[in-house]
Formats: structure tokens, C-alpha cells, sequence
């Protein structure tokens, strides 16, 4: 018998567990963006203050930590010594527009839908990067179950448009969701092979930040510059959480990802974020709330598809 059966099982568990709360900490996180922009009426400042508190925590973390203070310097020595490309440093650019989008749009589609058509972009412009080869993997095969997958997620997109959903909230608001998936994919992707360059998650954490705050920074800039200023800042300190929920499931991440493997951590932490989207538009519904069926049967053929396209190809 093998003995450290059991202990291999529990650490499998433990990693999986800690894969889906990466996906509820997500979901949570776009609510609170969410929210932030309704209470400022502004949100390109509640998008630049949740990146930018995120880069403020890691900035503190980075000479306290080891990794962090390697990170640092291994970015440095690749940037002196032109080993890293421009385009490796951008991937920023494509979480401030996933944080902006959250701002603009989860306090009133909801997080299901906003979480649905994530999914779907992700899933199909992630075919797309793995053809070409712009995955640090190199070139992935578009297997069958792969496309059946991103075509259950697809379906899932159509749900989403049909009923009340189009008629109580902008067509725009619900597509937006999908460009922020699409947008994540090639961050994902962007963001792994600055890792390999530089031989540190830290570090290109830390570019994604930079260079996200920045991007955010001249958006919110123009936007005061053309509305004005918020009337008050909400008082609340929940509706500040949002950088921090972002740095802390990139860590939990980066933790367990070499304990569960690339495909459990992926499985997790879409499911892990889609069941939290339904309980969090139950328990704080939005403006525009579709019906509870069409959440429902969005979440499940999005669940579904991911399986269909995680599993079967990690089997292969």
C-alpha cells in the first residue's frame, strides 16, 4: 500500500480548494469594482483606485519578500541588458481594461453575466494564441474537444443576449464582457512569457501593474479633466478591497499552480468564480438582473464547455 497515497490526495484537494476560491475572489473582486464605480459615478477612478492599490501593496511586498526582491532584480538585469521586449511589458494594458469594464458594468448586468462572457473570450481567443503559438507552450493543436467546448461557451454568450436581458441593460454592456476575456487570454499569455523571460512571477506581476496603473492613470486623468471630480468618496472601506483581492488571488496562484498543474488551477478557478457569480447576483442582485433561469442555464453551458475543453485536452 502506498502510504503517501493519502497525502497526495489531500494536497490534490487542498490545491483544487484553493484553485476555486482564486475563482470566488475573482468574481468578488468585479463586484466590488463594480461598486465602487456606482458610488464614485465615475468609473475610470474606481478602476485606476483598485489597480493602483494593488500596485501600492506590491510595491510594499517587494522588498520584504525574497521572491520580491529577486523578482526586482532579475527585471532590472533584463531590462539593461535588452532581453525583454517592448510587447512583453503591455499585458497591463489589457487588465486596466478588465478592471475599467468591471467598473462600468457588474453593478448593473450582474457578475454571472459579466463572468459568462469572460469565459467565452477567453476560451476562444485562447484557441486562437495557442494555433499561432503566442502561448509560452508554444503551438497547441485545436483538438476537437477544445472546439466543442469554446462552441458550449459560445452558447452560452447567445443566452445571455436573448430574454430581458438586451432590453434591460446597453447591447454594449453584455459584449463588453466578452472583448474582457479575449483581452485577459493574450495578458495570460503576454504575462507567461515575461515570466519565462525574466525567471520571475513576481516581476511580471509587478510590469502588470505598472503598467496597467498607468494606463488607468491618463484615462482617469482625461476623465476629470472633461467631468470634474466626484461629488464624495464612499465611506465604506469594503468598496476599496478590490486591489488587494487581485494581488491576493494572483499569489494563491502562483502558490498552488505548481502543486495542481496548469489544468486543475484553470478548472478551479473558472468554476470557483462562475458559482460565485450566481450567489453573489442571488445574495446582491444588480440594476438589470436577467432572469434567474438564464444565469442559471449561462453559468451551466460555460461550466460545461470548460470541462469539455480542460479536461479532454489535459487528458491528451
Amino acid at each position: 500500500m502506498d502510504r503517501g497515497a493519502p497525502k497526495h490526495r489531500l494536497a490534490i484537494a487542498i490545491g483544487v480548494g484553493g484553485a476555486v476560491l482564486v475563482g470566488a475572489l475573482t468574481a468578488i473582486q468585479a463586484r466590488v469594482n463594480g461598486q465602487l464605480g456606482v458610488a464614485l459615478d465615475a468609473a475610470l477612478v474606481a478602476a485606476l483606485i483598485s489597480f493602483g492599490s494593488g500596485l501600492v501593496i506590491l510595491l510594499v511586498l517587494a522588498p520584504l519578500l525574497p521572491s520580491g526582491r529577486a523578482g526586482v532584480r532579475a527585471l532590472r538585469s533584463a531590462l539593461r541588458e535588452r532581453r525583454v521586449p517592448w510587447w512583453m511589458l503591455v499585458g497591463g494594458a489589457a487588465g486596466a481594461f478588465s478592471v475599467a469594464t468591471q467598473s462600468f458594468t457588474v453593478a448593473v448586468i450582474g457578475v454571472a453575466m459579466f463572468s459568462v462572457g469572460m469565459v467565452a473570450g477567453q476560451t476562444v481567443h485562447g484557441l486562437v494564441l495557442d494555433r499561432i503559438g503566442y502561448s509560452p507552450a508554444g503551438v497547441s493543436a485545436v483538438t476537437l474537444p477544445r472546439v466543442a467546448g469554446a462552441a458550449l461557451v459560445l452558447s452560452a454568450v447567445v443566452v445571455s443576449l436573448t430574454g430581458d436581458a438586451v432590453a434591460q441593460a446597453p447591447l454594449w454592456m453584455l459584449i463588453l464582457p466578452f472583448l474582457v476575456g479575449a483581452g485577459v487570454a493574450w495578458q495570460t499569455a503576454t504575462n507567461g512569457r515575461l515570466r519565462q523571460a525574466v525567471g520571475s512571477a513576481f516581476a511580471a506581476t509587478l510590469v502588470n501593474f505598472i503598467g496597467g496603473t498607468a494606463v488607468l492613470a491618463v484615462a482617469a486623468v482625461w476623465h476629470l479633466a472633461t467631468a470634474g471630480a466626484p461629488a464624495s468618496a464612499p465611506r465604506e472601506p469594503w468598496l476599496y478591497l478590490g486591489g488587494a483581492l487581485g494581488v491576493a488571488y494572483i499569489f494563491i496562484s502562483a502558490a498552488l499552480t505548481p502543486r495542481t498543474g496548469v489544468l486543475l488551477m484553470t478548472l478551479g478557478s473558472v468554476l470557483g468564480m462562475l458559482g460565485a457569480s450566481v450567489v453573489l447576483d442571488v445574495v446582491w442582485p444588480p440594476a438589470a438582473p436577467p432572469a434567474l433561469w438564464q444565469r442559471a442555464l449561462t453559468v451551466a453551458l460555460a461550466a460545461g464547455g470548460v470541462v469539455v475543453a480542460t479536461v479532454r485536452a489535459g487528458r491528451r
